[in-house]
């Protein structure tokens, strides 16, 4: 297992985060501190995610799939900034190519971890979601 530092998508999430940070600052102040924030709060929870599932061999499903719905938020507040005039059209698409690589990868980890471990067992499948007893 390579440590998390070392993999390709903790790398290139880790620069989204770096980029997001400093563009944020040249946000107007009303978007600064709320769609900002978010994104950023948003890019931080999926690198989160990406060193947890890079840890875990029994939830490493579950966290990757966490961190694939940090992508698809952290894609929609792109777009929303861009519409709002806080990106330029060229900010935009540099962001969006980084959050591209990014859901590929964890698109390709994903496959590769059911392969390897097969599917997450369902709900229904868990001592959680089993029926009860009948008596």
């Amino acid at each position: 297992m390579a440590t998390y530092d070392h993999l390709p998508v903790y790398k290139t999430s880790y620069d989204l985060i770096l980029e997001l940070f400093q563009t944020a600052n040249s946000f107007s102040r009303d978007y600064r501190f709320t769609i900002g924030e978010k994104i950023k709060n948003e890019t931080m929870e999926m690198i989160i995610c990406i060193y947890r599932a890079n840890k875990s061999f029994v939830e490493r499903g579950k966290h990757i799939g966490e961190a694939r719905e940090k992508v698809e938020t952290i894609r929609f507040l792109l777009r929303v900034l861009k519409d709002l005039k806080q990106l330029g059209f060229k900010k935009f698409v540099y962001l969006n190519e980084k959050v591209e690589s990014v859901s590929k990868q964890l698109s390709l980890w994903e496959a590769k971890n059911k392969i390897k471990y097969g599917p997450e067992p369902s709900f229904a499948e868990t001592k959680a979601g089993a029926p009860l007893p009948v008596q």
